[in-house]
């Protein structure tokens, strides 16, 4: 197994270099291919889903699979048609790769250029979301890279029948190990050692998944380990408004990495907006947890004691926490000392209070009046996205094409040589910028 894996890691670097030469429209035909493959593909998809569904229903009852994990595996025909949609979606955007960003003149006959290029070789490792084969798949087409990706094992009977559609698309135009899927436990510890073959490891999953990656590979890892994130309602905040966006960023998709965990609001106008955020929230099927004031503020015993420890709790189910807080600085030191820097949004009519917030949160996405729910690749335009980044280094928030692309320096020369720029005659660089 441990040599397979190895073979296969090589083959798709050796596949990456193929895909570096593509041109957009080659790309644009591949990806197009695959999307009518997985339609004419998809009845044996869904039907290797529900085996898989079946079988991770058993895992749910016998608290072996969260319920969360098991909301993202299931595949309908919409969400498959989505799926397909956004390859094509991928299709659309300007290719990544290949654009030039800057070109300097040093001197005549010597002109240096910035250009945009793929990562090289990607390894997903994700739980669950068949999704995740189709949106890694296509942005790693269009940026340019290959890519290997290891399903958990809930989710290996849907990857084989989504990868077997791939494959027929890629046809002549591209070795399979441009896409190609490993499974077994063993493959993870595998490809985490490959570092001189891997460029970027993305895992999209729990924050122990996360965290073992994290801890476990010298390979640069894209992602983060949590996703708790919160809402503000201000003082100034339009009621209505406050409640519509609390519940959406909660129930809409409560098992999502941006979906809110924790609502915060603020003391001036806790008694007018819990009673009814509360009962919109319980409407929904949501187990609210608060803190005392929230509990005292709310008639009946509905809501749950939040201890001190529980506020950085990441629940990925309809469930929510609730804390009322003096002002706008205790909302932003609460965030700041239980949040993951993932998704954070204050309902405000107050321009000042909403300016603040957005500066002053150190989050990779911030928001004014609108739910937790947007921060998406697909919502943000980039067509899809590989999963979403707390880092602050090279991509951040949702990660579309222009994460999986870094750049080099070409130099285009005439015969020069370092030492006639050195010394009491050495000739001077121009250094002069030119249009890209």
């Amino acid at each position: 197994m441990i040599q397979e894996v190895v073979e296969q890691a090589r083959a798709a670097k050796q596949a990456s270099r193929a895909l570096a030469v593509l041109s957009s429209s080659e790309k644009n035909q591949i990806l197009e291919r695959i999307a009518v493959e997985l339609e004419q593909h998809s009845a044996a998809i869904l039907a290797a889903n529900a085996e898989d569904s079946s079988l991770a229903k058993v895992l749910v009852e016998n608290g072996e699979l969260s319920q969360a994990l098991y909301q993202r595996l299931v595949l309908t025909p919409e969400k498959l048609r989505g799926m397909i949609a956004g390859v094509r979606a991928v299709a659309e955007l300007p290719d990544p790769a290949g654009r030039r960003l800057a070109r300097t003149l040093l001197d005549e006959g010597l002109v240096l250029e910035k250009i945009t290029c793929p990562l090289g070789v990607l390894a997903i490792i994700f739980e669950s979301r068949p999704d995740a084969v189709t949106q890694i798949t296509s942005l790693a087409i269009k940026s340019g890279n290959a890519v290997i990706l290891k399903g958990g094992s809930e989710v290996e009977r849907t990857m084989r029948a989504t990868l077997e559609a791939i494959h027929a698309a890629l046809g002549d135009a591209l070795p399979k190990a441009a896409v190609t899927g490993v499974y077994g436990r063993e493959a993870v510890a595998t490809l985490l050692s490959l570092d001189k073959i891997i460029d970027l490891v993305i895992p999209r999953g729990s924050n122990a998944l996360v965290q073992h990656i994290q801890k476990n590979t010298l390979i640069p890892v894209l992602g983060h380990a949590d996703g708790v994130c919160h809402v503000y309602i201000d003082a100034a905040a339009d009621l209505e408004m406050a409640i519509n966006i609390a519940v959406d960023s909660k129930v809409q998709y409560p098992a999502a990495c941006n979906a809110a965990e924790t609502l915060l609001v603020h003391r001036g106008i806790a008694s007018k907006v819990l009673p009814g955020l509360v009962a919109s929230l319980v409407a929904a099927g949501v187990r609210v947890r608060g803190c005392a004031l929230t509990r005292s503020l709310v008639p009946g015993d509905a809501i749950e004691l939040v201890r001190d420890g529980e506020w950085h709790t990441e629940y990925s189910d309809l469930i929510v926490a609730i804390r009322v807080v003096d002002d706008l600085d205790a909302a932003l030191d609460h965030i700041e000392r239980y949040g993951s820097h993932h998704t954070e949004a204050i309902v405000t009519s107050d321009t000042n209070a909403a300016t603040r917030f957005l500066n002053e949160l150190d989050s990779a996405n911030v928001y004014h009046n609108c739910s937790t729910r947007f921060a998406d690749g697909f919502r943000y335009g980039f067509g899809a996205e590989v999963g979403i980044s707390t880092s602050k280094l090279h991509a951040r928030g949702p990660v579309g094409l222009e994460g999986l692309v870094t750049y080099k320096y070409k130099l285009e020369g005439s015969g020069q040589v370092v030492k006639d720029y050195s010394g009491g005659a050495a000739r001077k660089f121009l250094h002069l910028r030119l249009d890209p």
